[in-house]
Parts: C-alpha cells; structure tokens; sequence
C-alpha cells in the first residue's frame, strides 16, 4: 500500500512525532510511505528514514495554492490513500486536494476543541474516515453530529524502549540536576507543553505558593516553547517565583530528562490526549492532570496519578502537595502507569488500528 501523509507543522512534537511512529511501523511492515510537509520542517528530517519526503510551502487556512501544491503531488506520487495528520491550512486543503484526483482520504483529529455546526457539516463529509485519538475527541465529534460510522478511535502511541524508567543510579539524577541547576533533596515537577494559553501554565502558577508552603524544596519545570513564553515569564517574576519556576526550554532529549522526574503536572483546559503524558509515563513518572478531553484515557485516579478539575488550582496544590510528600505512592504510580502505557497505548496497536482504517476505507472504496 502506498500512502502519502500531510503534516504542516513545523516542530516535531505531538501530531508530527506520532505522524513519524505511524510511519516507521508501516514501513517495517512492507508499506510505503510519502511524507508531505512543510519546508524546513522538523518532521522532514525524522522521516526521512521512513518515508520519501516532499517539502512544499505551506502557509495555512487562507493560503489557496496548499490545495493545488497537494493535488499536483498526488498525481505525481499516485498514492492509494491520503492521510491528513495536521489541522492548520491541509485539513481542509487536502481533503479538496484528494477528492479531486479521487484517492480516499483520511483524517486525524487530535484536538478536542468545538467547531461550528456549519464547519461540521461542510466539513466532515470530505472525509473517508476520521480517525480520533482518544474516545473524549471522538465523543466531541459525535456530539456534533458526524455520523459514528464515520469516526474511530485509534490512541495515540509512545514509544515505549526509547521512554523508559531510568536504572537506579546516582549519574542519571546527577545529570539531570547539573542540566537545570538544582540541589540535592530538589522535587523536580514538570509541565511539558507549548506555551499557550490552554495548557494551563498559569494555573500552576497560581497553585505554587501553597505547595512551597509545605514543600519549599519543590522545583517547577517549564519545558516547551510558544507565544506565551515571555507573559509567563513576567507573571512569574511579579509573583516572586524566580528561583523555583525554572523554564528549561523545548528539548529533543526528553526520553532522559523525564525519567528524573519526581512528577508531571498537566493543568490543561483542552486536551485531545497528551503525548507528552504518554512519555511519562512510559519512563514511569506519576502524572497530576486535569478532567480535560483525553486525559482520563492515560491518567487512572488513585491508580497512575490524579486527576482535578481544568482551571482549580487550590485542588491542584492539594494533589501535588499529597503527592510530592509521598514517595513510595509517587513509586508505586508509576510504575503502574508504566503498565498501563504497555498495555493500551504501544506503537503496534497504533500501526495495526490506522492499518485496518485504511483497508476499510479502500474496500469500500472497491480497490
């Protein structure tokens, strides 16, 4: 089967890391693969071992000539399916790019935001398949109005050999404190995400002085990158936090980093499901998360983490103050979220379950 994948982000994080999985799985198992993405992208490079790589300029909703661009490539490339893994501009552009050379189509919906009812219905016929990654996204679709034949849920993936819990040695956590410039005895706590607003940043923030109060040795990690990362960093510095909310940055190296992790926080408002979630608790961290979209697919209260309410910081002090002093619970949480991962969220069950959406879609389709 040859199928040519769509990515238009430019980092490689989220939906263009699980874009490279699906990739790399299909081609061990015989496929192959054409990657369309934006040029100078990160995806490029990560594919390039898995996929023929096309760079194509790319420049969003508005930017007319990403629907020609798409269709000359698929007539040039003759694929059997077109998989749509990014929103921003090839969402739409792609779909009218396929349906016009006619090769099935198949979309990813990784975000568990609304959209008009009139987007919907203009939409998502477009479509062959969508495929969410996690039942909270698919509910959201159903509940406006695709028909549920139309939406399966596929989970996202971690690679779970290269996220894995650290040995116990003294030079892991000594690498890890030299990395960011904490002392023996810190808690190091981190928030993996973008800097945008709907992550959640500033409600840890609100949440930090009463979890110093009990645990003044607690050192909070921003790593990521976006457009808020300079109000974040003001807002901290107004609240006097300087010294433990540490911003570390976006990093390539988190299958090291998050082993050492003494927790992940997630205070999300939106969440489709959360990559970096995955990461961690593959490598075998405790995660304290919101009630937000996917979420509650990775994060089991009580079993893996803890899990409150999307904007209520007093309940996320409390969490974190709970688990934060508590290691043997803060051990015993992940390593059953190291299970938890094995058992539902491996990179083959993902390969298998977008597999099976194409072969539906091209037998209905009579190829």
């Amino acid at each position: 089967m040859k199928v040519l994948h769509v990515e238009s982000g430019r980092h490689l994080y989220g939906g263009a890391l699980q874009a490279v999985l699906l990739m790399r799985g299909l081609a061990q198992r015989g496929h192959e693969n054409h990657l369309a993405c934006r040029t100078g992208a990160a995806i490029g490079t990560a594919a390039a071992a898995h996929a023929a790589v096309h760079e194509l300029p790319m420049k969003g909703d508005v930017d007319v000539f990403t629907w020609w661009r798409l269709r000359q490539l698929i007539r040039q490339v003759q694929p059997d399916m077109v998989h749509l893994h990014a929103r921003f501009g090839t969402d739409v552009w792609g779909a009218l790019a396929a349906r016009s050379e006619g090769v099935p189509v198949v979309h990813s919906r990784r975000v568990d935001n609304r959209e008009r009812r009139w987007v919907v219905r203009w939409k998502y016929p477009l479509y062959d398949k969508v495929v969410a990654i996690s039942h909270g996204i698919r509910n959201v679709l159903l509940s406006e109005g695709v028909p549920p034949d139309q939406v399966v849920c596929v989970h996202s993936a971690v690679d779970t050999e290269r996220y894995q819990p650290n040995a116990p040695r003294d030079s892991d956590r000594a690498w890890f404190d030299a990395q960011f410039g904490l002392q023996p005895g810190d808690l190091a706590v981190a928030l993996i995400a973008q800097f945008i607003p709907r992550k959640g940043h500033r409600v840890l923030v609100d949440a930090m002085p009463a979890v110093l109060a009990r645990h003044p040795n607690t050192k909070v990690i921003f790593l990521g990158q976006g457009p808020q990362e300079a109000p974040l960093k003001q807002l901290v510095a107004e609240r006097g936090l300087q010294a433990s909310v540490l911003f570390g940055g976006f990093r390539d190296d988190l299958h090291r980093v998050m082993p050492s992790l003494d927790l992940v926080v997630h205070p999300a408002a939106t969440e489709g499901l959360g990559v970096s979630l995955l990461q961690a608790a593959s490598c075998g961290v405790p995660i304290v998360a919101t009630r937000a979209g996917g979420i509650p697919e990775i994060v089991q209260p009580g079993h893996t983490g803890e899990l409150v309410t999307p904007g209520d910081a007093p309940a996320l002090a409390a969490a974190l103050i709970q688990l934060l002093g508590d290691a043997p619970l803060r051990e015993r949480y992940g390593q059953a979220a190291r299970q938890w991962v094995l058992d539902g969220f491996s990179t083959r069950s993902m390969v298998e379950g977008n597999l099976a959406v194409y072969r539906e879609v091209l037998a209905r389709r009579g190829r």
